[in-house]
């Protein structure tokens, strides 16, 4: 019994023992599964000039741009192999600093990387990783940054404009809805199709542009990005509100056709149609040196149609 007793005695610590380490492995078997849940962001430095301001700090470990972006992709596909949801966004060595200053943080230091790394992924430009190749990611990136940025910009501008001096209504609202109306109009008349507009405006200190691509069926409404869509209507909103020359330029692409251009200059807060000579004449000059460009085969050059638009009331 003595002995039977001091068995089950030396028996029962290596059950208990067993289970631990059972729980043990299930525990990290559940942390795997958590860390392949939990999203990953990449701050990614996508010039030369970036890169070389970064080697400032010491703790940054690298020390040429191309076997950065090499170890980067490496990193994106490791991630990816794990089943991981990894996103990567544009690390901006000024707005590092800016950050850090106003952060009261160490700029020399891989967590201030890490944390000024999240908050962009929490309001600025990214990308998904896909598994694409860095050299085509990174195009995307920069116009996903400048898109956000020229957005930014010009909703900055429509809430400096204050109130109407007649009507006591916001300007900038009031720009926002009727620029909404003008693009609602233009595309319920643009007919079916696959559409890509753009919108450009001159302001006291850049150029904003805006791009948008739908598609239409022949029945229903036209499908677009919302974000694209509210960054369009807004920098139309500025040509509106500060009576710029602004304009719009609609490319159209139908099956067995050939692609259809069509134009008009923003005027008193309505789209005023261009001749097709206008039109041809626009595409077909660069718009830095002003030199003729050779138009594009395939393409026909028209004018520009009435979007039936309700009348513009203006405000000052």
């Amino acid at each position: 019994m003595a002995q039977q007793e001091n068995t089950k005695r030396t028996i029962k610590p290596n059950t208990k023992r067993s289970s631990k380490h059972g729980t043990t492995r299930h525990g990290t078997t559940l942390r795997r599964t958590l860390r392949r849940e939990a999203p990953s962001t990449v701050g990614l430095l996508v010039d030369a000039q970036d890169f070389a301001a970064m080697r400032r700090y010491g703790t940054f470990p690298f020390d040429d741009h191309t076997a950065y972006l090499h170890q980067v992709e490496g990193l994106l596909k490791s991630l990816a192999a794990q089943g991981m949801h990894t996103t990567v966004a544009l690390f901006d060595p000024e707005d590092y600093a800016d950050f850090c200053a106003e952060s009261g943080l160490d700029a020399d230091t891989g967590a201030s990387r890490s944390r000024f790394t999240a908050e962009i992924a929490a309001a600025g430009a990214t990308i998904a990783y896909t598994g694409q190749r860095l050299t085509d990611l990174i195009p995307l990136l920069v116009s996903r940054a400048v898109r956000q940025a020229t957005w930014e910009y010009a909703t900055l501008l429509l809430a400096d404009l204050g109130a109407c001096v007649d009507c006591g209504q916001d300007i900038g609202r009031a720009a926002f809805d009727r620029a909404s109306h003008l693009l609602t109009r233009l595309l319920e008349t643009a007919g079916p199709g696959t559409h890509h507009l753009v919108c450009s405006t001159p302001t006291e200190n850049d150029q904003l542009l805006a791009v948008l691509h739908t598609h239409r069926d022949t029945t229903g409404p036209a499908r677009l990005d919302t974000s694209e869509g509210a960054e369009f209507a807004t920098v139309l909103a500025v040509a509106i509100a500060l009576e710029t020359p602004g304009g719009v330029v609609l490319r159209t692409s139908t099956p067995d056709s050939p692609d259809r251009v069509h134009g008009w200059r923003l005027a008193y807060g309505a789209l005023a149609p261009l001749t097709a000579g206008e039109v041809f004449n626009a595409y077909c000059t660069d718009a830095e040196t002003g030199e003729p460009v050779s138009p594009e085969s395939g393409v026909e050059y028209c004018a520009g149609f009435d979007i039936g638009a309700d009348p513009a009331e203006p405000h000052r």
